[in-house]
């Protein structure tokens, strides 16, 4: 299964960061930038999510709020979030249900990384998926994109 641009995202329920328990729901009512990602402490994951940590006043200043999901667990991903100190959560996608229903599973099962963009009411506006996972789509092409729900 793969949603597109215009499809009501998929709901979820995941265990993350903060001893905490994170739903689709949970965000409704503003942008959510819906980061899948292959692994904690990667070098490509890590400069990604520290950009977008980074970046965190300009999602901020749009309502926007950050959710990374991979498949490593909770203790893997509150080790990595404080070692880098990201102020988003984590989500422990361990079974890859998720990103399943996301379609970011490549043919053998390895996640791909990928960002979507969910409007406030729910709905796909942004899908992008990695084919090599060796970039990443930068704070400015995200931040571009959540003005154009304004």
């Amino acid at each position: 299964m793969s949603i597109s641009v215009g499809d009501r995202a998929p709901d979820f329920t995941l265990p993350g960061t903060n001893d905490s328990t994170y739903s689709l729901g949970d965000f409704s009512g503003r942008p959510l930038v819906l980061i899948f990602y292959p692994g904690d402490d990667t070098p490509v994951c890590t400069r990604q999510l520290n950009s977008y940590n980074d970046g965190l006043d300009q999602f901020a200043e749009l309502d926007a709020q950050i959710v990374a999901i991979s498949a490593q667990g909770v203790s893997s991903h509150d080790t990595f979030s404080d070692k880098h100190g990201f102020g988003f959560p984590l989500l422990a996608d361990v079974d890859k249900e998720v990103a399943g229903r996301y379609g970011t599973l490549g043919p053998i099962g390895f996640p791909r990384r990928s960002v979507f963009i969910i409007d406030a009411d729910g709905i796909v506006r942004y899908a992008h998926r990695a084919i090599a996972g060796l970039t990443f789509r930068p704070v400015k092409e995200l931040v571009a994109e959540l003005r154009k729900l304004s």
